[in-house]
């Protein structure tokens, strides 16, 4: 095993001019020093394309890349497609990482003998507060098989974030993210579990995500309806076909995801959009009703979850109307 591989690190970049450049120094601040960082500015208009070429100017490590605005997605696959390193990892164009990161994440990859590392992440606002864990980092080193870590994934436990890991980058093979989704992590890295194996998850929270209000699914009017959550809703059919064919112990661990992922879509879709001419609306209330019993049988919905289940199988606009009404 080489034991200084080269890890490519990608950043997709789109408007970020004020933040863009403490993203990219804390990449080139990294302890481990064989990096290339590819930052590919998906069609900016606001000078963010200049910037990184000034950026680039500072580092040789640094390549840059243009191209017409087609999303995340699409800046980080043609990254891939110019990738010359062992691994591959992700940083956002507003978040940061701490010196260590990819340091560490490399030693558990060689120490473990895994395929991916990834490591624990934190949340600070506009005002430099930080927020609570989205995902709870180990105490110490942990070992995941694949089967294990969808199981985490869908109890909503585990990080599905490639901006977290490291990845050996023969792994993606002819795999991409989707473009126009959100979402894309979890299901690019579900297609890819079977391949993974078995993964390592390290307790330092070295990946720092910038919460940032209005940046994809962020949203400051509550009008607002992004479309992560019919994306999510899109994922977990996906994930409940896989674990139907191919691991089917994790069957009630599906459906559980399926149900949340449902309820989340029904309680933040505007109630002006709960009409019988929205296909997905009502494709998403007949699930429901139709997987009512074993919902309710399914040990690892919790009552509440069981409670809304119920209430939006039965009456979707009245329960929202009411859930407005209460929470003003």
């Amino acid at each position: 095993m080489n034991e200084n591989p080269l890890i490519t690190v990608i950043v997709p970049v789109y408007n970020i001019l004020e933040y863009l450049p403490r993203c990219v120094h804390s990449i080139t601040e990294q302890t481990y020093r064989n990096l290339e960082i590819l930052l590919v500015d998906d069609g900016s208009t606001d000078g963010t394309g200049q910037l990184c070429d000034r950026l680039g100017e500072e580092d040789e490590r640094i390549r840059v890349f243009h191209k017409e605005n087609g999303g995340s997605s699409s800046a980080r696959n043609l990254a891939l497609k110019h990738a010359s390193g062992e691994y591959v990892g992700f940083v956002d164009s507003d978040d940061y990482i701490s010196p260590r990161m990819y340091e560490r994440l490399l030693q558990a990859i060689q120490e473990y003998d895994v395929t991916v590392s990834q490591i624990g992440r934190d949340e600070i606002d506009e005002n430099g507060n930080r927020l609570p864990n989205i995902c709870e980092p180990p105490t110490e080193p942990e070992i995941w098989e694949n089967k294990e870590f969808l199981r985490e994934l869908l109890m909503h436990r585990g990080d599905c974030s490639f901006c977290t890991k490291l990845i050996r980058r023969d792994l993606f093979g002819e795999n991409e993210f989707p473009t126009g989704k959100l979402n894309e992590d979890f299901h690019l890295l579900v297609r890819m579990l079977p391949e993974i194996g078995r993964l390592v998850s390290l307790p330092w929270q070295d990946y720092h995500v910038f919460y940032r209000v209005g940046s994809n699914s962020r949203k400051a009017d509550r009008e607002d309806f992004s479309r992560v959550y019919a994306d999510c809703v899109e994922n977990a059919d996906m994930a409940e076909a896989m674990v139907r064919t191919d691991m089917p112990e994790l069957t009630e661990t599906a459906l559980r995801f399926g149900v949340f992922q449902r309820l989340e879509y029904l309680l933040h879709i505007p109630i002006s959009q709960m009409t019988r001419d929205n296909d997905m609306y009502r494709e998403i209330v007949a699930y429901l009703r139709k997987n009512w019993g074993k919902a309710m049988g399914n040990p690892l919905l919790t009552p509440k979850n069981k409670l809304y289940h119920t209430l939006f199988a039965l009456s979707p606009r009245g329960i929202r109307k009411l859930h407005r009404r209460i929470r003003g």
